[in-house]
């Protein structure tokens, strides 16, 4: 009787911890295969057939639709260059250039996935529509009221995430360092600090 009482609790115990590690993989995004430049990172194989299973089952609980491997990579940053979460209420600077590319766009998304809304109804900025410097580089404000330039509105909400999907790009499962793909920065205002 001890013995099967023994089984059956190691039985739970071991559910409980692979259960609870696959809650925590979904939850907050744990993958393998992830290329991290500066803040943010990618998940290239996720829009392959060689998709991790925790990769998969996230895609499919977010209603996520994954950029194809072959058609580009989609970068997520959720906090600043110095580790910060991204706060709505704050000035946010994103400044520098993005990898080789044909096509980028930058979007702002709630935590859950929805768009982040505000007066204007504008989510984000395509490569064509930025205003840039005269060697390429480009900066964004990322602020709750109104900026000079290239502004994206946060609505003021507590918390958001920034996704950078790359079109027609050699950006990927190789790309292991920032010189090889230089990303843009990722800077608070000291105030929000």
């Amino acid at each position: 009787m001890r013995l099967l009482i023994g089984a059956l609790l190691s039985l739970m115990v071991a559910a409980a911890i692979g259960l609870g590690s696959t809650w925590l993989a979904l939850t907050r995004g744990v993958a393998f295969g992830g290329v991290t430049l500066g803040a943010w990172t990618a998940y290239p194989r996720a829009g392959s057939a060689e998709i991790d299973p925790y990769a998969r089952a996230s895609v499919s609980r977010g209603g996520l639709l994954p950029v194809g491997l072959g058609d580009g990579v989609a970068f997520i940053a959720e906090k600043d260059d110095k580790g910060r979460p991204l706060d709505g209420r704050c000035d946010v600077r994103l400044s520098g250039v993005t990898p080789q590319a044909r096509f980028f766009t930058l979007t702002l998304y709630r935590p859950d996935g929805a768009l982040v809304a505000n007066s204007l109804g504008r989510s984000g900025f395509t490569s064509q529509e930025l205003v840039r410097r005269s060697d390429g580089s480009f900066e964004i404000v990322i602020a709750p009221r109104a900026r000079p330039g290239n502004w994206l509105p946060t609505g003021g909400v507590e918390r958001y995430l920034l996704v950078l999907r790359l079109y027609d790009t050699p950006v990927g499962i190789a790309t292991r360092a920032e010189r090889e793909a230089p990303m843009p920065s990722i800077t608070a205002t000291e105030a929000c600090s």
